[in-house]
């Protein structure tokens, strides 16, 4: 290896490093953080109750094509002209999957002094969540970065980590790799356009995995509060846009997001997902609590 190629690596491996141990850095108190909302949030709700496998019956549904010969009630199914499947109560652990987008959007934060960014407020609820659901006794994994399912305080602690620092990348959600009837709950801004989330919806679909959409909000997108020249950068890109008077524009935008937030909660419905949107200045407790909340619609 050349002189010059091995200082680039040197180089380069020190300032992976040093990013590394900055985005480290903010770990304690976003774990601190997530446990206490988690605290707060499990004196409020009970246990939760899902079909799977147990002793106890829960109730009958279809037989369907994927379930096979074997699962069939035949006493059931005899007192009619359909085929019926035994469903027991949730007892086994089930996992769910848990992704935090990581794209530059996310790290927008109008206010650094009053509200945390949308990426840290997004992984703080995401934590939050899963502490709450492994004190349920159930699984959870990151989507696109451990196809291991974990539970108990050690796996909170490594999913915690990974839902913290770990990159989010819109390829997990563009080719999942999860199990048939999988739960999902997916934390971003969604201001990739509908038909983007469209289509990558259409693939948990095609798998009948349902889940909920946790919408992170600055509330500078929300309110465009901006006036006089004001200058709008892309993230992740040099491209800006500049305004003279940038409070002509604000009816405008407003309509602009007001649909597009329309356009989401409909797209959410249509594949039988849950929509949460979720201010940054507000607390995340209430977010969480949608969180947990709608997860147990689906019981």
């Amino acid at each position: 290896m050349a002189p010059r190629d091995k200082r680039h690596q040197e180089a380069r491996a020190v300032s992976l490093r040093h990013e590394g141990e900055q985005a480290a850095a903010s770990l304690p108190a976003l774990l601190a953080e997530a446990e206490r909302i988690a605290a707060t949030v499990a004196q409020g709700v009970h246990g939760r109750r899902r079909s799977g496998v147990g002793e106890t019956f829960w109730q009958y549904r279809h037989h369907r094509p994927e379930d096979g010969r074997a699962a069939i009630d035949w006493r059931q199914s005899a007192r009619s002209d359909q085929l019926f499947v035994r469903q027991n109560e949730w007892e086994a652990a089930n996992t769910v999957w848990l992704w935090r987008d990581g794209t530059p959007s996310m790290q927008f934060n109008s206010a650094p002094r009053e509200h945390p960014s949308k990426l840290d407020r997004a992984s703080v609820c995401q934590i939050a969540l899963a502490a709450l659901l492994t004190q349920g006794g159930e699984r959870v994994s990151v989507l696109g970065e451990s196809a291991i399912s974990r539970t108990g305080a050690l796996g909170l602690e490594r999913v915690s980590r990974r839902l913290a620092l770990g990159p989010g990348e819109h390829a997990s959600v563009e080719a999942p790799e999860i199990s048939r009837f999988g739960r999902i709950v997916l934390a971003s801004d969604f201001l990739d356009p509908p038909e983007t989330w469209a289509a990558r919806l259409s693939r948990f679909a095609a798998i009948e995995a349902q889940g909920v959409l946790l919408r992170i909000v600055d509330p500078a997108e929300e309110d465009f509060p901006y006036s006089g020249r004001t200058r709008f950068e892309h993230p992740g890109s040099h491209d800006s846009l500049l305004f003279g008077r940038a409070e002509e524009a604000r009816s405008t935008y407003r309509e602009r997001w007001a649909k597009h937030n329309d356009t989401l909660t409909n797209l959410a419905r249509q594949y039988g997902w849950t929509m949460v949107t979720h201010r940054t200045d507000r607390t995340a407790t209430s977010a969480v609590l949608a969180l947990y909340r709608a997860l147990a619609k689906d019981v």
